[in-house]
């Protein structure tokens, strides 16, 4: 699976990203293997669409019915190619099955995984470009950026499931760096998370002078099949 590639990464210390942020897991079973491990409720915090308004930063902070600019979006439907409009309700994370896979190819400077949403409710429903994207990490939770590609709200069709990646610094450090323990992903327009177990690299670097934050691609940003 090809991820793809950022011309150019913010400069930002991974260890000055970390922050501790309060969570509440429901732990809910969900979805076959590699699915969610659990589910959790957030209020507004990192990885909450629901809360944020669009043309923010941080991962996951659309407004219902907004594209990553702020504006209404007319949507691009995914399954189908027909390029409806997203006029529908939004996806809920209880009628979502949401996976996550390593998708880092060799020689790749950076690492990659890909995450990908199934639409196993009974009707159609819309996503706004960005999701909700947290690392649980040894020094606390640590919320990846949007990477500024555009995109606009997208049509999932019943069945039918899209992909969005993230990307991440290997640590070529030498050091133990910081463990990950656990990958929280938030639906767009939701409150909901569902932690997943991290399919990267078991550590991130530690860095003092700045180095490559973890991004989050927009839906559709991840191929499929290959």
């Amino acid at each position: 699976m090809r991820v793809r590639k950022l011309s150019a990464f913010a400069v930002l210390a991974v260890a000055a990203s970390l922050s501790l942020t309060a969570c509440n897991d429901d732990d809910v079973t969900g979805g076959s293997e590699p699915s969610s491990v659990s589910s959790e409720s957030s209020t507004g915090g990192a990885g909450s669409d629901g809360a944020d308004q669009g043309g923010k930063e941080s991962a996951g902070s659309d407004g219902a019915g907004k594209d990553s600019a702020g504006k209404d979006g007319g949507g691009q439907s995914a399954g189908n190619g027909s390029g409806a409009g997203a006029k529908g309700s939004m996806c809920r994370t209880d009628a979502l099955n949401i996976t996550a896979l390593d998708s880092t190819i060799g020689g790749d400077d950076e690492g990659s995984v890909a995450v990908t949403i199934d639409n196993n409710s009974q009707k159609d429903c819309t996503l706004a470009a960005y999701a909700g994207v947290d690392l649980k990490t040894s020094q606390g939770r640590l919320s990846a950026k949007r990477s500024g590609e555009q995109a606009s709200p997208m049509v999932l069709k019943v069945g039918k499931s899209v992909s969005f990646y993230i990307s991440y610094p290997k640590n070529d450090s030498g050091g133990s760096g910081v463990s990950v323990t656990g990958l929280v992903v938030t639906p767009p327009n939701e409150t909901k998370s569902v932690t997943l177990e991290w399919p990267g690299d078991a550590t991130l670097p530690v860095t003092e002078d700045g180095g490559t934050p973890v991004e989050v691609g927009p839906m559709g940003s991840a191929g499929q099949g290959g």
